[in-house]
């Protein structure tokens, strides 16, 4: 049972005529006070009459910098360069700290352990050699780099530039049929592809963010910069003097990573124009203003929020990763291993392209996780060449502290110029790592779109690697 509540007019005016007088008799004047000063504040504010000398405005002084036509782009390049090194060059020290504690220290130590109690060598293999090293290897590797990219990050996030950077870039995503908004997405995707799949959010329209999904694997993410690095230094390096060899070898890395987002543009275009078809977006970006980072809650949301979750969904993936390597490497057929059997098999197709069996075998193993890529490249190298070496013959990751070692490995699995090249740039353009695949399918919720997101980079991958490894070789045999 319920009464309906019913007022007249003559009961809200003998209402009002009460309250009228409770309030007092100046109350009008003080009202049309405040609002006329509140005008004029914004007013004198807004307006500079031409005999005033212009007011001094920081953001709108910065804005001038950072938006320009002349000046944005190239400050937004300096930014990122700057992230990126610090990036790289701070997790040197902390990563090497942790490979030393979680691989050097604690491996010998579970070793010692499982035969101490007469564990079986096939389960201390499987469980120390296998399990834990390849988990030890994504840890001491793609924990420090997230650790400072995202705290960074965050800070211009926070900051109040990062809305600038999708300002200056809005105009050359609408041409490819894009969202503006895809650059903030792209560039989360530098420190993880994972991470840069959830920041589409940020994009209200479906068909836009799905764009924006499937490219953002052109992100050369941190698990990427390891390979980029190290091939980029032995190879690319080499060939110039040993004074010149840093430079050269920074400035093919970041080659790379501007090819990346030129192919984020290009598959973009080819996107909005076929399957996903339809006109950009227009969208209204309030510039916020720029304030100090708040630098505690940066450090609890970089550090909770995005780079223990995203280290989490790496770790799972490694588990069974580092199992299926060791045992495609220990189990054997007919006196031969598993892997090397593979190595046999994709080693034609693998010449073809300008790689070798070992490369795609790594990379076919090392779905889980990209930083355990190279690990798993010299442990095959090894096991096939039997060239000497840490875990010789054993079927065991590891990684060498000198290059000339690690160059004399892959010397010996017959890598030339070519292979290097062709390693850096299928290391930008193959499948996304599982928790990236996995990200995009919660994300999405559609077995096709993840299906695509998937394959897509991997026929790319194929395709411009097959094509530089003709062209290389005509080039050499005309000369």
């Amino acid at each position: 049972m319920s009464t309906e509540l019913t007022i007249t007019s003559d009961e809200i005016l003998t209402t009002a005529q009460a309250l009228r007088w409770e309030v007092s008799g100046d109350f009008h004047e003080h009202l049309m006070e405040a609002i006329y000063t509140d005008a004029a504040r914004i007013a004198d504010r807004a307006i500079t009459l031409p005999e005033e000398k212009p007011r001094f405005d920081l953001d709108r002084t910065i804005d001038r910098l950072v938006t320009s036509r002349l000046w944005g782009f190239p400050i937004m390049i300096l930014l990122l360069t700057l992230v990126f090194w610090l990036t790289i060059s701070g997790a040197n020290v902390p990563s090497s700290m942790l490979a030393t504690l979680l691989i050097d220290t604690i491996h010998p130590v579970l070793n010692s352990f499982g035969a101490n109690i007469g564990m079986p060598w096939w389960l201390s293999g499987f469980l120390f050699d296998g399990v834990y090293l390849a988990t030890a290897w994504v840890i001491s590797v793609m924990l420090p780099p997230m650790a400072i990219f995202f705290p960074l990050f965050t800070l211009l996030e926070d900051f109040g530039y990062l809305p600038r950077v999708a300002f200056n870039l809005d105009n050359m995503f609408r041409k490819v049929g894009a969202h503006g908004k895809q650059a903030l997405s792209m560039s989360m995707g530098f420190g993880c592809n994972a991470a840069g799949v959830v920041a589409t959010r940020v994009i209200d329209s479906p068909r836009e963010r799905l764009i924006a999904i499937i490219t953002n694997n052109f992100a050369l993410c941190n698990g990427r910069w390891p390979t980029q690095i190290l091939v980029a230094t032995i190879f690319i390096g080499a060939l110039v003097p040993a004074y010149l060899g840093g430079l050269v070898s920074a400035l093919a890395v970041v080659g790379i990573a501007v090819l990346g987002v030129l192919l984020s543009m290009a598959v973009s275009w080819g996107l909005s124009r076929t399957v996903l078809r339809g006109e950009a977006s227009t969208f209204s970006l309030e510039l916020p203003p720029y304030r100090p980072p708040r630098l505690w809650q940066t450090i609890y949301t970089s550090l909770i929020d995005r780079t223990l979750i995203v280290l989490w969904r790496a770790v799972v993936f490694a588990l069974p990763a580092g199992a299926v390597i060791w045992l495609s490497s220990n189990v054997n057929i007919a006196g031969v291993s598993i892997a090397e059997h593979l190595i046999d098999f994709m080693n034609p197709f693998g010449i073809l392209i300008g790689l070798n069996g070992v490369i795609l075998l790594a990379y076919v193993v090392a779905i889980p996780a990209n930083e355990i890529v190279i690990p798993t490249i010299l442990m095959l190298t090894v096991l096939v060449t039997g060239v000497g070496g840490v875990g010789s013959g054993t079927g065991v990751m590891f990684e060498l502290d000198s290059n000339m070692e690690t160059m004399a490995i892959f010397q010996a699995g017959g890598w030339t110029l070519l292979t290097a090249v062709n390693l850096m740039l299928f290391s930008l353009i193959h499948n996304p790592c599982s928790t990236t695949i996995y990200t995009i399918y919660k994300e999405t919720g559609s077995a096709k779109w993840t299906a695509i997101a998937s394959l897509l980079p991997v026929v790319m991958g194929l395709a411009v690697t097959f094509l530089v490894a003709q062209v290389w070789r005509l080039v050499v045999g005309l000369t």
